[in-house]
């Protein structure tokens, strides 16, 4: 199962100036493309581009984020990873956050076949994440279904720049029953 995230996953995140570059070198190849288009047309079409650069220029710029954590089951239940731990799959993670303008986002998330779930998110500067709560929600293993103690939510600010991650702390679940190797 792959990390779903709700508003938006992006493994690669979106560089807003490259985006620019882009935008502005296909405007130019719609320039040559529109030259043989009558003197009134033409300046029409130019007129239009330069007020698009001009107000993409002056637009608020675009800040990313990313949060991302993992998701284990102690098989021992003695708080410490061994080799008879394994990540869990499918688990779920709730990921609050409130933005610098005081907007309040809920993310959730699911952990992947390497126990990571990611949440990430481009937004204007203005609306940047300011705080997060990150938390377990459920495993959906068969077995390892009880919340470790420690592992009810993490709360931390988020003062990273554009493209950074925050790196969450894993949590951790345990079975019901502890095998009797442990």
């Amino acid at each position: 199962m792959d990390s779903v995230t709700r508003p938006v996953s992006v493994k690669k995140f979106i560089n807003l100036k490259s985006v620019g570059i882009e935008m502005s070198i296909i405007l130019l190849a719609f320039f040559f493309s529109i030259s043989a288009m009558g003197a009134t047309k033409q300046k029409m079409v130019m007129d239009l581009i330069l007020l698009s650069l001009m107000l993409f220029a002056l637009g608020a710029s675009a800040w990313t984020g990313e949060i991302h954590g993992r998701v284990v089951c102690d098989i021992c239940g003695d708080s410490s990873l061994g080799p008879e731990d394994h990540v869990l799959e499918g688990a779920e993670v709730a990921v609050l956050c409130i933005t610098k303008s005081g907007e309040v986002l809920n993310y959730q998330a699911f952990t992947n076949a390497k126990g990571i779930y990611t949440v990430a998110e481009t937004m204007p500067e203005s609306d940047r994440w300011d705080a997060c709560l990150s938390r377990p929600i459920s495993s959906f293993h068969d077995r390892c279904t009880n919340l470790g103690s420690g592992s009810a939510g993490v709360k931390f600010s988020y003062n990273h720049p554009s493209g950074y991650s925050h790196t969450v702390r894993t949590f951790v679940y345990r079975p019901v029953n502890v095998p009797s190797y442990c």
